[in-house]
């Protein structure tokens, strides 16, 4: 993959301003008009536009720069490179799988590049209940368009694979409608592996957009730098505390710089950004700092075909349905919307549920194994009230998030529908990701074995990559951690640009979102401390 060109090694050579953790020398001190934390969707958003701006940007990143020449298309150099926790992070309870980035570029870098624009029910919900007035979609109508522009998100006008086709076809035969989705890539090679970082950078992450921008207007770049906690005094933060990693970038090394700055933002993600304001014993009058974090909990049903799959191959997530969200209330029985993911060895063996000799037949199914994965749209129900963001003994973050029976019900109901798709597929057998499922041959014996599983955590799989909530924007500090245009309540100079501001999760794949609302909040804020207007996202044809 060495003849594609990598901007970031372009970049470097071109002398960016880029401090690792192993560098021989760090300093104890560096000032910079805003800081920010994270160089996800985010932070890498808010880092072009403040950097274009002309205002002196620091992005501070805990996990390492990698680029396409690191890019192998394996799941063991990916994971535990790219991923928190190398894609192990749990809930408390152990019961929920949550993949995250940890990289430059953040999740941008693994995603599988689906993009939608917030759904208008969700709007209106945060307008009735968080005070969010200006949260219409006519209002946000032109930043979507903006980062649609920029990311050059837009149909994927290649044939879908055969994973995502048996969902088209399926549904079809069910009158379920199954359009296809939005991506931001250019000149991609449909080779599959998202999820391992595009080794050809087609894919448009912040890895190779913003960030690379921000950089070449002057902005500075922290890698393997954790962000420890912010100094405090008078309803503001005077400096940020950061913790130079080890060579495994797992551990402080010892090596500390405090970091001052007219502005901090914080772009961490859901879990990290509530957590440095907890580790930080920000002002929290109301207990809503990493409370009413959402996952889009995910249950999955795995099939086996006669012909080849083969759902490594070629564009990971082309064909969705959104049946099961838009028929019934949005605070009435959970809605879910349907997807097919990708299959990778180790991914798949790792969410597989079974031992021995079950578990290895479905190994050697792997190629004729077809996958839909159910999203469950959280944060619209009392019992569906999301889970709260905690810190451990060491400062580590962790997210306790209860299953309720709420959540199970419509759990059950996502089940049956995703197996009752693949037998109109034409699935030989049905295997919903259940600790005590089997296989089903049909569609009837599946049905009355569904109905029959127990729905306990730890017996249904549940994985999430969609982690929302924990710092809510909303008109009154009653009701949100941080105002509508993102500045914490309580700390002047503090703002949040990441999925953590959500209200309730999104209802879909949340990275569009983030894109359009962070730069709307990003614009507004170097208005502020300029003085004059942003001249907001770059061309990407520049």
């Amino acid at each position: 993959m060495s003849s594609f060109p990598d901007p970031v090694a372009d970049g470097l050579a071109r002398g960016w301003k880029v401090l690792d953790a192993t560098a021989a020398a760090l300093p104890e001190q560096v000032d910079c008009d805003v800081a920010i934390v994270g160089t996800g969707a985010g932070g890498g958003i808010t880092a072009e536009i403040l950097a274009r701006a002309g205002l002196r940007v620091l992005m501070i990143e805990e996990g390492p720069l990698k680029s396409s020449r690191d890019f192998r298309m394996r799941e063991a150099d990916a994971y535990p490179q790219l991923y928190q926790e190398s894609a192990a992070r749990k809930t408390k309870d152990k019961a929920i799988n949550i993949l995250q980035g940890r990289c430059v570029g953040g999740s941008t870098t693994v995603n599988w590049t689906s993009s939608f624009r917030t759904p208008a029910p969700t709007l209106a919900w945060w307008r009735e209940h968080y005070g969010l007035d200006d949260y219409t979609p006519e209002a946000l109508f032109p930043w979507f368009e903006r980062a649609e522009r920029r990311l050059s998100i837009g149909p994927w006008l290649a044939p879908p694979n055969e994973n995502n086709d048996l969902l088209r076809r399926g549904a079809g035969k069910l009158g379920i409608p199954a359009p296809a989705i939005l991506r931001n890539v250019r000149g991609c090679l449909n080779l599959g592996y998202c999820g391992m970082g595009c080794p050809t950078n087609a894919k448009q992450s912040m890895l190779v957009t913003t960030v690379p921008t921000a950089l070449d207007a002057g902005a500075t770049l922290f890698t393997r730098a954790r962000a420890a906690r912010l100094e405090l005094a008078g309803g503001r933060a005077d400096a940020l505390e950061v913790h130079w990693l080890d060579a495994e970038g797992l551990r402080p090394s010892g090596r500390v710089t405090r970091v001052r700055a007219t502005h901090f933002v914080l772009s961490g993600g859901a879990i990290n950004s509530p957590a440095l304001l907890l580790r930080s014993n920000a002002p929290d009058p109301h207990r809503l700092t990493g409370a009413r974090t959402f996952l889009h909990p995910v249950v999955v049903s795995a099939a086996t075909f006669e012909q080849r799959v083969d759902g490594f191959s070629g564009a990971p997530q082309t064909i969705y349905s959104d049946h099961f969200l838009d028929g019934q209330p949005i605070d009435g029985p959970i809605g879910y919307k349907l997807e097919a993911p990708p299959i990778h060895p180790v991914l798949f063996a790792t969410t597989l549920q079974g031992f021995g000799p079950q578990h290895a037949r479905q190994m050697k199914d792997f190629a004729h194994t077809h996958a839909l994965l159910a999203l469950l749209r959280d944060g619209f129900h009392p019992q569906a009230a999301g889970g709260r963001v905690e810190l451990r003994a060491d400062g580590s973050p962790v997210l306790d998030y209860p299953l309720t029976d709420y959540v199970f019900e419509g759990a059950r109901r996502a089940l049956l529908t995703m197996a009752q798709i693949q037998f109109e597929a034409g699935a030989k057998a049905v295997y919903p990701v259940h600790e005590l499922a089997g296989g089903y041959r049909n569609w009837p014996e599946a049905r009355a074995a569904i109905g029959a599983l127990p729905m306990k955590p730890l017996l249904l799989r549940v994985v999430s990559a969609h982690v929302m909530g924990g710092c809510a924007i909303a008109g009154d500090e009653q009701r949100g951690v941080a105002r509508p245009d993102g500045v914490h309540w309580q700390l002047a100079n503090v703002s949040v640009h990441d999925g953590s501001i959500f209200p309730t999760s999104i209802g879909a794949n949340p990275q569009l979102s983030i894109y359009g609302i962070t730069a709307r909040l990003a614009s507004g804020l170097a208005t502020r401390l300029t003085g004059r207007a942003a001249p907001g996202l770059a061309d990407p044809a520049g």
